[in-house]
């Protein structure tokens, strides 16, 4: 999903069954004060619900480019909400404002077959189904676009939850020679999926970008994400990196085999490097009453959550509780010993960090990766302060007799004052232990696949939104703790490099095992706590996000998972 925020979907799954509610309520009408005010200040708030006229373009305002447009090299929230109008997949996570997504067919006529033996999935493909030159969608470019993933030589940020349930242990991709046999296409409208075990939650695994079309003679590798061939209701007409994105609507897209995408505006045109704080004022004034903005928490600043309350700002606020929690990941590389990460996450004054972000109207103060709407669900064991208050003398005590660093690195995205600000709380916590923390700023389009290469900082700020779209609470661990896909060292996502051979051997024993999703996902989270226990992850707020939108949009909500304005409902008034 994403956390700019692009949140780090490796900061994504989309995964939605067992959950229907969610503690902040169920999803309100255009008329709910929301996060501005009333009993629930995480209630949901729909702006101008009910909206249903085509036309208009909508301007959406970024602080950076997307980290890719690829949706096979994507594990991340902006790219799956921007993914939406260009791109479609098996099944989809339909959002709802204050609820988990509901996974709902999307090319697929419903949500899969399963076999007796729970092994294998098959799919049928809708009829009419047309990529933007004209050209049928078929099994075939599916499949590829799951093979594609499988090269992570080329695709460094691929999701691989889908791929990690396959019966393709030796598969590299397409590029080294090879079919992949866990995938059958018999004919251009069924795709057949062969699995190592029983997955009962399949069909949400089935709406991850890469089960999104490519047709193999329209492949350009890593130059894909300069013009990725639409199957959904627009197309790319201008993108220059850095500066600017058209979208405007694919002529072959048929609504009729679409229930889930309205497509009101006629285009939507995205600036992608305005100044968060410059965009946080244009929205406060309205001074383009057809703007919206994708970054995190809106990209309102701290110093702009009094104003929410304004009358004339106040109505036009979307907002809600997110299943997307911030958290700060330890190197566990370079900051090995338990006990010296253990000192550094009960120094660290949470309540002042939460104060950069905006305070509680931005965000629950949290111990766990993991919330109460997930299966599976324990609660914290973590010692952390309830109300993030330091504990200085218990750090100290920890640190006595260890080799202590003198000096720590916390990396952050330099779109995002509130991550920097983030970082002069640490410095000043870190001193009470004898630590210089040095920062640095990391180019906000570069900040995750920095995290995931050589240059991993020893501290850095990141997001997760599994939660959001999971009934799952696999869905959080294994990608943020888990090993990876053979077992021998970490996760492709995993940023804190978490690997213990004894705990991380039980994860991947696991993956491969039967069972009740609720037995399962609760020995999912035993292996939590048992990882947490050595704190390569410092957990920090559950996010709600509020967005001021301009005062023609329409059918504003912040999706539950992508934690910002999502695209596919929202339109505009002429």
């Amino acid at each position: 999903m994403r956390h700019s925020r692009p949140l780090f979907a490796a900061s994504v799954v989309a995964v939605a069954l067992a959950v229907t509610g969610c503690s902040a309520g169920s999803a309100s009408g255009g008329t709910a004060t929301g996060g501005t005010g009333g009993t629930n200040p995480y209630a949901p708030h729909v702006v101008n619900e009910g909206f249903s006229t085509k036309g208009g373009n909508v301007n959406v305002l970024m602080s950076s480019d997307f980290q890719t447009l690829d949706p096979g090299n994507s594990n991340y929230v902006q790219t799956a909400n921007v993914g939406q109008l260009y791109y479609r997949t098996l099944t989809m996570a339909k959002e709802t404002a204050g609820q988990p997504p509901k996974i709902v067919p999307d090319l697929a006529t419903d949500l899969g077959k399963a076999s007796s033996d729970g092994l294998t999935w098959t799919y049928t493909l809708k009829d009419d189904l047309k990529y933007e030159d004209g050209s049928p969608i078929t099994a075939a470019d599916i499949k590829y676009g799951i093979e594609r993933t499988f090269a992570r030589d080329v695709y460094t940020q691929a999701p691989q939850e889908l791929n990690a349930v396959l019966a393709a242990d030796t598969y590299k991709g397409p590029y080294s020679g090879g079919d992949l046999a866990a995938v059958e296409t018999p004919d251009a409208k069924t795709i057949i999926f062969h699995l190592k075990q029983p997955y009962p939650d399949f069909p949400a695994l089935a709406s991850r970008s890469n089960s999104a079309p490519v047709p193999q003679a329209k492949d350009t590798k890593l130059d894909y994400t300069n013009h990725p061939i639409s199957s959904g209701p627009y197309m790319i007409a201008g993108y220059d990196r850095g500066r600017e994105l058209k979208l405007v609507r694919n002529p072959n897209w048929d609504p009729k085999t679409d229930e889930n995408r309205t497509a009101l505006p006629d285009t939507f045109s995205f600036s992608l490097s305005t100044a968060q704080a410059t965009i946080s004022q244009q929205l406060l004034s309205d001074s383009d009453p057809t703007a919206i903005t994708l970054d995190s928490n809106g990209a309102l600043q701290a110093s702009d959550a009094a104003r929410l309350s304004d009358q004339t700002i106040k109505p036009r606020t979307a907002g809600g509780l997110l299943g997307c929690t911030d958290v700060l990941n330890f190197n566990t590389t370079t900051i090995t010993d338990p006990d010296v990460r253990h000192a550094l996450a009960l120094a660290m004054d949470r309540a002042s960090i939460q104060v950069q972000y905006g305070g509680p109207r931005f965000g629950k103060l949290t111990n766990s990766y993991l919330n109460d709407a997930q299966v599976g669900w324990i609660a914290p064991t973590l010692d952390l302060d309830a109300a993030g208050k330091p504990k200085l003398d218990e750090a100290k005590k920890l640190l006595q007799g260890k080799t202590v660093p003198k000096t720590l690195t916390y990396g952050y995205s330099n779109a995002t004052e509130r991550y920097k600000n983030l970082g002069t709380v640490l410095q000043q916590n870190f001193k009470e232990l004898g630590i210089d923390l040095q920062m640095v700023a990391i180019p906000a389009p570069n900040y995750y696949t920095t995290l995931a290469g050589d240059q991993m900082p020893d501290i850095a700020r990141a997001g997760w939104c599994g939660g959001a779209a999971s009934g799952s609470t696999r869905t959080t661990v294994d990608p943020n703790l888990g090993p990876s896909l053979d077992g021998s060292s970490f996760g492709f996502s995993n940023i804190s490099r978490f690997f213990d051979p004894t705990i991380s051997g039980e994860m991947y024993k696991l993956r491969d095992t039967n069972g009740s999703s609720e037995e399962l996902n609760t020995k999912w989270t035993e292996l939590y706590n048992k990882a947490m226990e050595t704190y390569p992850i410092v957990p920090l707020f559950r996010t709600y996000t509020s967005s001021v939108v301009g005062s023609k949009i329409q059918n504003a909500q912040v999706g539950y998972f992508f934690g910002s304005i999502d695209l596919s409902t929202v339109g505009v008034k002429n």
